[in-house]
């Protein structure tokens, strides 16, 4: 079976959606996602290129945790690196203003 390609962002984030049913996988993906976001501010705030070392560090390790232990699936960002990255800060942004909910209705935990 020939895999998909997506050609745009709003196409592939109802796709990244489905690969983050798992709601602990939610949770790991919104504090690895604010995580980076604070490292990202801090290193440019005291001009420290450490905190911009940990920023991959901080944001995938809690996504892939979600990824291998909770949904049990492949991330996206091997396949997708670019839509990957921004549909994680779609994300913590959807479920910062509850657009997106930690728990899943359909989903099975």
């Amino acid at each position: 079976m020939a895999e998909k390609r997506f050609k745009s962002l709003k196409e592939f984030y109802p796709y990244y959606l489905s690969e983050h049913t798992n709601t602990t996988s939610r949770i790991l993906h919104f504090i690895g996602t604010g995580l980076v976001a604070l490292t990202f501010f801090t290193g440019f705030l005291f001009h420290n290129w450490h905190f911009f070392l940990a920023m991959p560090i901080l944001g995938y390790g809690f996504a892939w945790v979600g990824h291998f232990f909770f949904e049990k699936n492949k991330p996206a960002t091997f396949q997708y690196p670019g839509y990957s990255l921004a549909s994680d800060f779609i994300l913590f942004y959807d479920l910062l203003t509850g657009k997106q909910g930690f728990v899943v209705d359909d989903a099975h935990d």
